[in-house]
């Protein structure tokens, strides 16, 4: 029987990212159905006591960076400690990702390279061109997933849903993976322990 996780995320989140492909190995590997939310992250932060990265204390943006650099070894990623691309407006790839899912398409592979184009490429997610180019990476054509869907409106009420949705479960930080029960898994640091509780409920 598949388990369905809701995958709360940012597509320029490096933590997203860096847990983005062993996420996707370990849904393989258990049979889960991914249930792909993208979220605003910072209405979340000011309803849940976070920060944005540049309201930060130079200590914590410190450890980030520090944290970063351990993460991209343990995962043997190409990470750009600070890609030239970030930060930037991900609304056009957003709605894709959310549009790719509507469609029944992999929208979390999607998601995948879009980080990538992120955080290896040190591509602006601004740029169509270039979220054209990571739905191609994973297959998909940006053009089809948008032809006859649903508007801009629409899919920006669903950007805004899945972030209430986030506040509602208990979420307050990106990626955080949120099984049936409830139980929340914030952090792609936590991905062996969500794998290790979803070998206890098969």
């Amino acid at each position: 029987m598949s388990i369905t996780v809701d995958y709360y995320m940012a597509l320029t989140s490096p933590w997203t990212y860096l847990g983005s492909a062993p996420f996707a190995e370990i849904s393989r590997r258990n049979n889960v159905t991914v249930n792909i939310k993208p979220c605003k992250f910072g209405p979340i932060f000011e309803q849940t006591g976070g920060l944005p990265l540049p309201k930060r204390s130079p200590q914590r943006r410190a450890y980030r960076m520090m944290e970063l650099k351990r993460w991209r070894e343990v995962r043997d990623v190409p990470l750009t400690l600070e890609p030239k691309g970030f930060p930037c407006n991900d609304t056009v790839a957003t709605r894709l990702v959310i549009a790719a899912k509507l469609k029944g398409e992999d929208a979390h592979r999607l998601a995948t390279e879009l980080g990538r184009a992120v955080w290896e490429r040190e591509e602006t997610l601004e740029d169509p061109g270039h979220v054209a180019s990571a739905a191609r990476r994973a297959g998909l054509d940006a053009a089809s997933l948008r032809a006859g869907g649903p508007s801009d409106a629409e899919l920006d009420a669903l950007h805004e849903q899945y972030t209430q949705d986030a506040l509602k479960v208990g979420v307050f930080g990106a990626p955080s993976y949120v099984l049936p029960s409830g139980e929340i898994f914030w952090g792609q640091d936590r991905l062996e322990l969500l794998e290790r509780a979803l070998k206890l409920m098969a």
